[in-house]
């Protein structure tokens, strides 16, 4: 007599379950095989390799304006970057030099900070600066005009706090000149003062010496 159905489908399943099984250790075969021949594994690294060995990485520290590398050479950071980014000297950076010749920075290692209030000024060859704790700071043309700022608007700067600082970051702005204040406008006239002089007449000398200053 033959074998009922139900011992045929006994045996059906029983040869599946065999050839599934079977499967699975040939492909956990292989996969060991090219784990211990080293292939896949070796095959990953070479490429992060490769990436790594055509790309050039240097560490420096920020100016206020451009990268002193740990190579003596300076490289130019991006203007928006270093507002956007509120750059401070003394920041640590480290520079990738893609194969294609793209600059990428990323701050490693920032200095401690303070803020400082003062005001937006320029002096008489149109250069920017912020006037806070009678000493003017120099400022990226970039952060002006990000932030919109005009002589006369009052800002908050980012300096490093145990440094010594030419240059400082805009942080944001706490008032802008207007009607409303005359007083912070340079290109308005104070009241009560002999002759209507202007603010501008009035801090020139001080402007002057500052320069002189951050000259010397």
């Amino acid at each position: 007599m033959g074998e009922t159905e139900e011992k045929k489908s006994e045996k059906i399943q029983a040869l599946r379950e065999m050839i599934t099984n079977a499967e699975r250790t040939l492909t956990a075969a292989k996969a060991m095989l090219l784990q211990f021949e080293g292939k896949k594994k070796v095959g990953r690294k070479k490429k992060v390799e490769e990436l790594e060995d055509d790309a050039r990485i240097i560490e420096g520290t920020f100016d206020g304006q451009l990268m002193i590398g740990s190579d003596g050479k300076q490289y130019p950071v991006p203007a928006n970057y270093a507002s956007k980014s509120k750059l401070v000297e003394g920041d640590m950076l480290k520079l990738t030099i893609t194969p294609d010749g793209s600059f990428i920075y990323k701050q490693i290692g920032p200095v401690e900070r303070k803020n400082l209030i003062g005001m937006v000024n320029q002096d008489v060859e149109g250069t920017y600066f912020v006037a806070a704790e009678g000493k003017a700071f120099k400022v990226l043309l970039a952060s002006i005009t990000y932030f919109k700022v005009e002589p006369g608007d009052e800002v908050v700067l980012v300096v490093p706090r145990e440094i010594k600082s030419d240059w400082g970051s805009i942080e944001n702005v706490i008032q802008k000149a207007g009607p409303l204040y005359p007083e912070a406008s340079l290109g308005k006239t104070t009241q009560g003062k002999t002759g209507n002089a202007s603010i501008l007449d009035e801090w020139a000398p001080d402007i002057e010496e500052l320069k002189k200053e951050l000259d010397q």
